[in-house]
C-alpha cells in the first residue's frame, strides 16, 4: 500500500511539474503588445454605476444612472488607433490631420468595423469595437468621478488643443493605463444609440436596430461637460468626422 501511495505522489508531483501551474489572471492594467506594436491593457470583469446622477454638472437626460455588470474580462488598446496603426492594417492613410502618432479620424462606423475585421485576421484573434458599457467601465477605471480634477492633465479639448488632434498617449493615463479616454478624438462604440433601458444591466450591448451609433469620450473640440465619463454622443454611422476615431477591444479567451 505504501508503495502505491508513494508512486501516486511521485506521478502527481511530476505531472504538475511538467504541465506547470495554471497561469494566474492578469491584473487590471497589465499590458501586452500585439504584432503591429499595439499595446492592450487588461480590463477585469466587474460592476459599476453607468450614467450620471441628476445633480452632476453637465448631466443630460440620456445619462440615467443605473448599475451594470461586466461579466467577462477583456483587453483594450491603451491609446486611440494611430494613423500608423491604421495604415499598417488597412494599407491606406486616413485623417485630416496628418502624422503617424496622431489618432486616426475621419473614419465611418463601417470603416472602424472593417479595421477590426482585418486586424482580427492578421492576429488570429477577435478584435472589435467596445460596447458602450465596456467603454464607460474602462474609462472610469474604478472611480465614480466624471473627470479628473485637472482636465488639462488627461485631455486635449477646446481649451488647450488649438483646434487639432495631438499625438496619442501624450497626456496622463487613467488608473488602468488607458490614455485619451477624454478628448483628442471621440471613439466609435458598437451600440446603436438609444435611451438606457430601465433597471440594472448585465453586459448590455444596446438595441438591435437604430439610426445613430454611440460615440464616446469627447474630442479636441469638446467643452469639459462633453468629456465626462458618462457623456454620450449620437452620430450617423456613415459620417466621417475629423473629431471621431476609434479604440479597439481584444476578446480574452
Amino acid at each position: 500500500m505504501r508503495f502505491v501511495l508513494a508512486c501516486s505522489a511521485f506521478f502527481i508531483f511530476h505531472f504538475v511539474f511538467f504541465i506547470g501551474a495554471a497561469p494566474a489572471e492578469p491584473k487590471q492594467g497589465d499590458i501586452v503588445t500585439n504584432s503591429i506594436g499595439m499595446k492592450l491593457a487588461f480590463i477585469p470583469a466587474g460592476e459599476f454605476d453607468m450614467g450620471s446622477p441628476a445633480d452632476q454638472k453637465g448631466h443630460e437626460e440620456d445619462e440615467t444612472l443605473h448599475k451594470v455588470r461586466i461579466t467577462r474580462a477583456f483587453r483594450m488598446s491603451v491609446t486611440e488607433m494611430t494613423q500608423a496603426q491604421w495604415t499598417r492594417v488597412m494599407g491606406t492613410r486616413r485623417g485630416e490631420f496628418q502624422g503617424d502618432d496622431l489618432p486616426v479620424e475621419s473614419v465611418s462606423y463601417a470603416d472602424a468595423v472593417e479595421f477590426c475585421k482585418k486586424l482580427s485576421k492578421v492576429e488570429g484573434r477577435t478584435y472589435r469595437l467596445p460596447t458602450e458599457a465596456e467603454w464607460e467601465y474602462a474609462c472610469r477605471a474604478g472611480t465614480p468621478l466624471p473627470l479628473a480634477a485637472n482636465v488639462d492633465d488627461v485631455a486635449w479639448f477646446d481649451d488647450n488643443s488649438e483646434g487639432k488632434t495631438h499625438p496619442a498617449g501624450s497626456k496622463k493615463p487613467n488608473a488602468w493605463g488607458l490614455y485619451d479616454m477624454h478628448g483628442n478624438v471621440a471613439e466609435w462604440c458598437a451600440d446603436y444609440y438609444a435611451p438606457y433601458p430601465s433597471g440594472a444591466g448585465v453586459d448590455p450591448a444596446g438595441p438591435a436596430t437604430g439610426k445613430g451609433r454611440v460615440v464616446r469620450g469627447g474630442s479636441f473640440a469638446s467643452f469639459p461637460r462633453g468629456l465626462r465619463s458618462s457623456s454620450r454622443g449620437n452620430t450617423l454611422a456613415s459620417y466621417q468626422l475629423k473629431t471621431v476615431g476609434l479604440r479597439v477591444v481584444l476578446e480574452e479567451p
